[in-house]
């Protein structure tokens, strides 16, 4: 994984310096060389350290940013060993680990034990709140970190570190993820998926160090979790709130965020289908599919019901409004062929009012809907519009994942614009069940060796100078035709395209391992 180096070199996946850490009491003097530990003001090891050979960076998925080489044994789990913590809030953690790895969880403790692995929140204010050290030495090992998420990531490394080697070796990992949203989204409205494999996907999005799982559960074709304030419109096949609950619960424990999307002013079928007197019909009286007529003060009445029905479901801080599609606006002449939504355009915005600022206006108001709740929104990026009377507002995130829109706009105009953006760009991130249109199943090599986050649109990255405005992105799971693969069959069609894309969210920088390598570890950690 990496080159020769010197006792307590710290060794990085690829040569770039990286942002502040979180730390540890003894968080990386070199073991290497008795030398080394008397400069540390340190007494030399019993054991002799010289009969061990410099240890290498640990093989895990995503990769490590930093491992400082040391010599010693690594360290093992066992029977008899345990898990201790520093602080109650480390019990989840704790308990997980000890059970993963065949230990006996002992809570908090002060003493020292040989084998012992220690959690820590050293609540470091000026550290990345997901960066971690885990040190390695003399028998034992300690994860630190600021946050709980970050004591929960450093778990993960040591987990596939000894799934991998049987071991941890010895030495200092110091690690954080260069994009703080890591995600999966799954389209559970047009394919219903059982909540037992949501489950399975978080735990397998925990052990990859993804924090967000999106859950699309709302199109033409299906609404699907249950409702109180409207349970007219949802399918047969559906999530319980009590299983929702338990998936909201089980991805908390993970330190996964869920994000609901409730798409509108397109997308919702599911909800026309049981309010036919919603539906958009153009100058002729021709219905249109999945659209609701956003003049109709009733359509923002049943869809604010919904997102504030749904907020007391998904306690996280994120909400996705969708605002992508809306089928009045794919015509040559909008104000033409919608004449009610042209007049409540002039009539709410002025003269000069088109279509499009209506449909920005019913944006921005379900974005104060959700803003009201504590919810930070975000929306497709052709919910996005140039010009116009009406802007939408900055603080709804761009999801972006296609330049193939009428007048599509280029990714860096958003970036210009100042707006945050969560990349989930169609050409490498979105498995759409079928292959409809151009739509290819992506594979891991290819997002592996040819995307990173500054890739958003196609396959040309944007300037690096908006790299901090690029907040990470989603990989995407899209049933347009849910019956070509079964839930199996996804699972394990996106398991490679997971790992790899995660490696790039983590460390967007040229792998150390070829993809060959990649590959043949993550099956080894499968």
């Amino acid at each position: 994984m990496v080159g020769a180096v010197t006792a307590g070199t710290l060794v990085a996946a690829a040569g770039v310096g990286l942002g502040l850490w979180a730390t540890s009491g003894d968080d990386g003097a070199s073991g290497g060389s008795d030398e080394a530990a008397g400069t540390a003001g340190r007494s030399p090891s019993p054991s002799p350290t010289r009969s061990y050979p410099l240890s290498e960076a640990p093989r895990t998925i995503p990769a490590v940013r930093e491992h400082g080489a040391e010599r010693g044994p690594g360290w093992r789990p066992a029977k008899d060993h345990r898990v201790v913590v520093d602080d109650p809030a480390l019990a989840d953690e704790g308990r997980l680990t000890a059970g993963e790895l065949g230990m006996t969880y002992a809570g908090e403790r002060d003493d020292e034990r040989a084998g012992d692995l220690r959690l820590e929140l050293n609540r470091d204010a000026g550290a990345n709140p997901e960066s971690y050290t885990m040190t390695v030495r003399d028998g034992r090992v300690t994860v630190a970190a600021p946050t709980e998420a970050g004591v929960f990531y450093g778990t993960r490394t040591l987990k596939q570190e000894v799934k991998a080697d049987g071991a941890a070796p010895e030495g200092v990992v110091r690690d954080e993820p260069a994009k703080q949203r890591r995600g999966l989204m799954v389209d559970i409205a047009r394919k219903h998926y059982t909540a037992g494999w949501i489950e399975d996907r978080i735990r397998e999005l925990g052990d990859l160090k993804y924090n967000e799982l999106g859950l699309h559960f709302s199109d033409d074709q299906g609404f699907r979790i249950e409702s109180g304030s409207h349970p007219e419109i949802v399918s047969d096949d559906h999530l319980t709130k009590a299983q929702v609950r338990k998936i909201v619960e089980l991805a908390e424990s993970r330190h996964i965020t869920v994000v609901p999307e409730i798409d509108s002013p397109g997308h919702l079928g599911a909800v026309i289908a049981a309010h036919p007197g919603l539906q958009l019909r153009d100058v002729n009286g021709a219905a249109v599919r999945g659209a609701v007529d956003i003049a109709n003060p009733e359509s923002a009445e049943i869809v604010d019901d919904l997102l504030k029905e749904y907020a007391g479901l998904f306690p996280g801080g994120q909400w996705h409004l969708g605002a992508d599609e809306y089928q009045a606006l794919v015509v040559s002449d909008p104000e033409a062929s919608f004449p009610g939504l042209a007049a409540a355009a002039r009539k709410r915005y002025g003269a000069g009012a088109t279509v499009e600022d209506l449909t920005t206006g019913w944006l921005n108001d379900r974005a104060a809907t959700v803003r009201a709740l504590d919810r930070t929104p975000r929306a497709w990026n052709d919910g996005f519009f140039r010009g116009g009377s009406v802007q939408a507002a900055k603080d709804i995130q761009v999801a972006y994942w296609t330049g193939k829109e009428i007048g599509a706009r280029q990714p860096a105009e958003y970036l210009r614009e100042g707006r945050e953006v969560i990349n989930y760009n169609d050409e490498f991130l979105y498995y759409v069940l079928g292959e409809p249109l151009t739509f290819v199943y992506p594979t891991g090599e290819r997002i592996y060796e040819q995307w990173t986050p500054l890739v958003l649109r196609g396959t040309t990255p944007v300037p690096e100078r908006y790299d901090g405005r690029i907040l990470g992105g989603s990989f995407a799971i899209w049933g347009d035709i849910p019956r070509a693969q079964t839930q199996e069959q996804i699972a394990a069609g996106i398991r490679l395209p997971l790992a790899a894309t995660v490696q790039k969210l983590w460390d967007p920088r040229e792998p150390a391992l070829s993809w060959a390598e990649f590959k043949a570890l993550a099956d080894e950690l499968d």
